[in-house]
């Protein structure tokens, strides 16, 4: 039977279980390596705020906040493409 995918899906390779992770948006359990992490920093601050505090010297702290999406969330949200079968195959950066 032919594959859709070299990697199946997954970037497990040959590690045996890799473990889940809860979807950031609708709360399915996905495996991790098959789910897309997203990092962003959260702002605490106003923005014009902040830049009133910076030019006084201050420090503002901006967490950096890790979600993690399951396949058909990252492509409704435009984190991931859909791509055509011989673009599948290729490695490399998708964003």
């Amino acid at each position: 039977m032919p594959l859709k995918r070299a990697s199946r899906g997954r970037t497990k390779g040959g590690k045996g279980s890799s473990g889940v992770v809860q979807c950031t948006n609708c709360g399915q359990t996905v495996p991790k390596d098959k789910a897309k992490k997203v990092t962003s920093r959260l702002n605490l601050v106003e923005h014009t705020l902040a830049k009133e505090l910076r030019a006084q010297g201050a420090y503002i702290a901006s967490p950096t906040v890790l979600k993690w999406y399951c396949i058909s969330c990252a492509i409704h949200f435009k984190i991931l493409k859909i791509r055509s079968a011989d673009s599948r195959r290729k490695r490399g950066k998708l964003r």
